[in-house]
């Protein structure tokens, strides 16, 4: 039976190819898919032909994004990074027949995995599967969110994820997928109080419904409220912590404000228009913040060697065990069959469709 393959023509034109699957080849792994999670963010930047990979390309040398060309060109075929799979050929003795796991590899329905390239984590059986999409990259990418605020503290010193915020007073701006697992994240380990601030209703709803505190920063200045409500000192007030989730620029501005001085705000937004209504003559320089990035290429300097992407998603897989039924009935907006993506993503894109996770079931 021929997989199936999202892919991407060119911009805005989303389909599914069909191709003769390849046997696994020694010592790799054939899987078959069986949920794929859609990003509404660096996918649909995709889509939008908007991402910046593909008008340059970042040389890693350099640490430098350069014009000279372009680093992805369409067409397009390896769209998405938030697979389940069941293993159903292994000629590796790494991963057994079977075995349900977390993957990276795109929108398709089957796959040749080699596991000296391949990221293949095991999920347990207890685990609902279809949260396992959250497992091999998108709960990393919030749990390395939590590390930066913990080496803020502790520098190459971190011993647990919650180093970071435990005790601590943490406010989450934006409530997507990123926002409101980094919240979890937060309050499963120990965090004082964590608020979620976003404008969006139905968003806040969700946030509501994972039992999180919510804002609503379009019905007064949530900055005052959190900086009236959280008091250090006199004049030192508002969160200890920022973790900055929504890609744009105004949030990043919100973001500064309801730190309290010298505080950092963990940003793990991704800004495709750039951010020109920062405004870094005011809360950023009078009260001497931080904007400190995290983005899963990196740990913080002097962790790598402990704080592995396999540790991100072991604490992935422990948050999801403890937040399963929640996370299940009110981040997963919509599961779909395969075959409807091309639908899917080109509504999204056109924001003719409103979603948390969409799940492509194959």
């Amino acid at each position: 039976m021929p997989d199936r393959v999202v892919v991407l023509p060119g911009p805005g034109q989303v389909a599914v190819r069909r191709e003769e699957p390849l046997p696994a080849g020694d010592r790799q792994v054939r899987v078959r898919t069986r949920y794929s999670g859609i990003s509404a963010g660096t996918e649909l930047s995709y889509v939008k032909g908007t991402n910046p990979y593909l008008s340059a390309r970042f040389d890693g040398e350099l640490g430098l994004f350069l014009d000279d060309v372009p680093a992805t060109r369409y067409p397009l075929d390896r769209l998405g990074y938030m697979e389940v799979a069941e293993v159903v050929e292994s000629r590796s003795p790494v991963v057994a027949e079977g075995a349900t796991v977390a993957m990276a590899y795109g929108h398709r329905t089957g796959y040749c995995a080699d596991p000296l390239v391949d990221r293949i984590v095991p999920l347990p059986s207890e685990l609902d599967p279809l949260l396992g999409i959250f497992v091999a990259h998108m709960g990393p990418i919030c749990a390395n969110g939590l590390l930066h605020a913990a080496a803020d503290l502790y520098g190459p010193d971190v011993r647990s994820l919650g180093d970071g915020v435990r005790g601590r007073r943490v406010a989450v701006t934006g409530a997507g997928v990123v926002a409101l697992l980094t919240a979890l994240f937060a309050r499963h380990h120990g965090a004082a109080s964590v608020v979620v601030v976003d404008p969006t209703p139905e968003r806040r709803a969700v946030a509501a419904a994972l039992g999180l505190d919510t804002l609503d920063p379009g019905a007064g200045d949530a900055a005052v409220v959190l900086k009236t409500r959280w008091r250090h000192a006199s004049d030192d007030r508002g969160a200890d912590v920022v973790f900055q989730c929504r890609g744009q620029a105004s949030a990043l501005h919100v973001a500064l404000r309801l730190l309290r001085p010298q505080g950092t705000v963990v940003d793990l937004a991704f800004y495709q228009d750039g951010a020109d209504a920062v405004r870094l003559g005011e809360e950023f320089h009078h009260n001497g913040l931080t904007v400190r990035c995290a983005q899963i290429g990196r740990v913080p300097r002097g962790l790598s060697s402990v704080w592995d992407r396999e540790r991100l998603s072991a604490e992935t897989v422990a948050l999801l065990t403890a937040y399963g039924a929640g996370l299940r009935r009110h981040l997963v907006s919509a599961v779909v069959p395969f075959d409807e993506a091309p639908t899917v993503l080109a509504e999204m894109a056109a924001r003719r469709r409103h979603e948390l996770q969409v799940v492509l079931a194959c």
